[in-house]
């Protein structure tokens, strides 16, 4: 049986002769396609590429002002979850026709939770290197209400982060 090689955690995938892991979160915004797109173009190359969607639970979306009466809270959580399929699937269709349109290969994986914690926590599963998210673009005011997946990211996540910024935004 082989034995596990132990390599320093502060070495980057260049000194430990292994292919750089970058994981891009995609969502069903353009900001997200323009950062998977970015990811594709830039850094893909000779890289280990893992695309996370955080699909949100149906609980949590109708937890927010949810059905009124006994007798529908049952059939609403159906229909709000076979739209957040359908919403993943599109996700996920949208990442492959990227990957196959510049020839990359890519993990592609769907996990149910609130985006910020499943892309740290995709980071650190896979061990990444860099983390790359859309900016959607809120102003100071709508960020601290909403709050930021792009700077929850670039605070908790063991890895490098990259904000893409959608160039048409600049106009």
């Amino acid at each position: 049986m082989a034995e596990a090689k132990m390599t320093p955690a502060a070495a980057g995938p260049a000194e430990q002769g292994n292919k750089m892991v970058v994981v891009v979160g995609v969502d069903d915004s353009d900001h997200s396609n323009h950062a998977l797109e970015w990811a594709v173009r830039h850094v893909a190359a000779g890289a280990e590429l893992v695309i996370v969607h955080a699909k949100p639970s149906a609980a949590s979306i109708l937890g927010f002002g949810g059905p009124v009466g006994i007798g529908g809270a049952g059939e609403a959580l159906r229909c709000v979850e076979t739209d957040l399929r359908k919403i993943a699937e599109a996700v996920v269709e949208r990442a492959r026709r990227v990957c196959i349109a510049n020839s990359v290969h890519a993990l592609i994986e769907v996990v149910e939770g609130e985006p910020r914690y499943v892309l740290c926590n995709a980071a650190e599963k896979h061990r990444a290197d860099l983390l790359v998210v859309g900016s959607h673009g809120y102003g100071a005011i709508k960020r601290a209400l909403l709050g930021s997946v792009s700077d929850y990211c670039a605070h908790h996540a063991h890895c490098s982060v990259t904000i893409v910024k959608d160039p048409k935004a600049k106009r």
